[in-house]
């Protein structure tokens, strides 16, 4: 697939930036734009990037399934999960490069689930995190019932899936929802500095950290203390934990190669 017809696919300096591209219909997500963005996640490791930054284009970073793909009638949701959006979300979870999330506008239904997808997520002043499915008469899906309880607590979670009102960048930020909120005209500039400080980090170190992080949240104490060992023992097998100690004794900024 080398090229895409509903993202934008750039890499520049290590930082791969994955640009959501239906500006006309919000960025609403249908079936090219998930396969797109699973190729996306999956191809960005391979070509040399470090960072991957994913936002959207226009007024919104994504209204969530595009319901008139079908001619307004849904798809059948359960095989449209298992076989596009599953595949999707492991694709941006799995990926070993630092995944940032820029939400300019509306995160609404299964956007706000892609958006928290991301290792980190910065939200514009003016971004709107709606759980929207309930208006629909469904129920939120694409993990949001998994990740939503665990980052902002279940109370928050149930407000947010059952009044379906709102969450604005400055509260989002506050419920520890997202990392923090920025003003809507720095976001896109503070979000690449971010994807390009990580580009030039320690990638292994990077990874080993996405990955632990994400075992803690179903491992038992005893099960996360055997991965951070050998988990640890592969980033001080790294050329970069060379350069980092060597770095801290002699007192220097380090320099890491992302291996």
């Amino acid at each position: 697939m080398a090229a895409y017809e509903t993202i934008r696919y750039d890499l520049t300096d290590r930082v791969t930036t994955i640009t959501l591209d239906r500006p006309e219909s919000l960025n609403s997500l249908n079936t090219p734009m998930r396969h797109e963005l699973r190729h996306a996640f999956e191809r960005a490791p391979g070509e040399g990037a470090r960072a991957v930054l994913m936002t959207g284009d226009g007024r919104s970073f994504c209204s969530g399934q595009d319901l008139g793909e079908n001619g307004g009638g849904l798809p059948d949701v359960e095989r449209t999960l298992r076989d596009e959006y599953e595949p999707m979300l492991h694709a941006i979870l799995d990926c070993p490069l630092p995944v940032i999330c820029a939400v300019n506008g509306v995160a609404a239904g299964a956007g706000a689930s892609l958006a928290l997808l991301a290792d980190i997520v910065l939200a514009g002043r003016s971004a709107q995190f709606v759980i929207a499915f309930a208006r629909i008469g469904l129920m939120p899906d694409v993990a949001s019932t998994y990740f939503l309880p665990r980052l902002i607590g279940l109370p928050r979670a149930m407000g947010m899936a059952m009044t379906t009102e709102p969450v604005d960048g400055a509260k989002a930020a506050e419920w520890g929802l997202v990392w923090k909120m920025i003003e809507d005209d720095a976001l896109q500039a503070e979000a690449l500095a971010m994807a390009t400080g990580f580009a030039n980090g320690p990638t292994r170190s990077f990874e080993l950290t996405k990955r632990a992080m994400r075992a803690g949240m179903q491992a038992d104490l005893v099960e996360q203390l055997a991965l951070e060992a050998r988990s640890q023992a592969e980033a001080a097998a790294t050329r970069d934990f060379v350069e980092g100690a060597s770095a801290f004794l002699e007192k220097r900024k380090a320099s890491f190669e992302g291996r």
